[in-house]
């Protein structure tokens, strides 16, 4: 999938500590939370979405298990 702000495309980010989770532009929540819920894939999204810079609002998708990884990041390419 792409972002639509960046025209890149969207990844499963794995640096850090925090665990697997997806920075994605409001405007498509709705969409790739969708093709998470259809594809069984736990997550959560963070209550608050940042803004930097006059940017637009991007929100944070935490996956619940570290393993998901990989197998989002194949559903996200697949619906690019």
């Amino acid at each position: 999938m792409i972002d639509t702000t960046t025209r890149r495309p969207l990844r499963v980010s794995t640096d850090g500590t925090a665990g697997p989770y997806i920075m994605v532009p409001v405007s498509q929540l709705d969409r790739v939370r969708r093709l998470l819920l259809d594809n069984k894939i736990p997550h959560r999204v963070d209550e608050d979405a940042i803004s930097l810079g006059g940017n637009p609002a991007v929100v944070v998708i935490d996956l619940v298990r570290s393993d998901d990884a990989e197998r989002t990041q194949a559903i996200l390419d697949a619906n690019a």
